[in-house]
């Protein structure tokens, strides 16, 4: 049989052998299927990943949704780079209705987005999904349930010196306001406001003092009773 490709003298001169036995691809688990992905509309399924970019001074985190090899869902969260931010909003902008083919070998403005793309490629056509094993996989909309009541990224923040110790700054509840320390001058609390539910409940026209109360609330031992001897500013004291 001619190659229909242009070959090498020595390979044109060679004697053909049959092949053998078909090595199919081997299945893997797709949204409560196993498939054997021959093509890229074979894939389908939810997952994250992370990327960082050269100088790593910045990080994402990226969910994507995708059915029948196309990304329906993009949920593009980034820390530590501002810049980043407008690329995350034009990331956002550009991944929903390109195959996974596509969105990989598209620029998706910021390295660490590109990075968390490639990252999350891999894990999407080995079957590594989080609805690998969900009959009928993940409904479009269900990357928001990572971000909880008013749709925020779960975000840690702390800071800490040799000489000052550590200071509490955003935790996974929200924005921290105070830090408790015992009687060793060591955090045994904190006090936080959640900025989501905040922001929801004045946007809804509730008195932004009163909301402000509402939405906050404490972790651990805040009061003398519980051991905890003085409170301090994170940002300030």
């Amino acid at each position: 049989m001619s190659c229909p490709y242009a070959c090498s003298s020595e390979v044109e001169h060679m004697t053909t052998v049959a092949k053998g036995a078909k090595h199919a691809p081997a299945p893997i688990p797709e949204e409560g299927k196993w498939v054997k992905a021959y093509e890229t509309k074979d894939i389908s399924g939810l997952t994250h990943g992370v990327g960082w970019c050269a100088p790593q001074q910045g990080a994402c985190k990226l969910t994507l949704n995708v059915k029948e090899g196309v990304i329906q869902e993009a949920l593009v969260e980034t820390i530590g780079c501002s810049g980043m931010t407008h690329s995350a909003a034009m990331a956002a902008e550009i991944l929903p209705g390109k195959t996974i083919q596509e969105a990989l070998n598209t620029d998706l403005v910021c390295d660490a987005i590109n990075t968390a793309m490639r990252e999350l490629y891999l894990q999407i056509v080995y079957g590594r999904t989080q609805s690998a094993f969900s009959e009928g996989g993940l409904p479009i909309g269900a990357g928001l349930e990572d971000l909880g009541k008013g749709l925020r990224s779960q975000v840690g923040t702390m800071f800490s010196t040799k000489q000052k110790g550590v200071r509490y700054l955003e935790m996974a509840e929200g924005y921290v306001k105070k830090i408790y320390l015992d009687k060793n001058s060591e955090v045994c609390g904190y006090e936080f406001v959640h900025l989501g539910k905040f922001m929801e409940a004045v946007k809804k026209g509730q008195d932004a003092n009163e909301a402000l109360k509402a939405c906050t609330g404490t972790y651990g031992r805040v009061t003398e009773e519980q051991g905890a001897v003085k409170s301090i500013d994170p940002r300030h004291e």
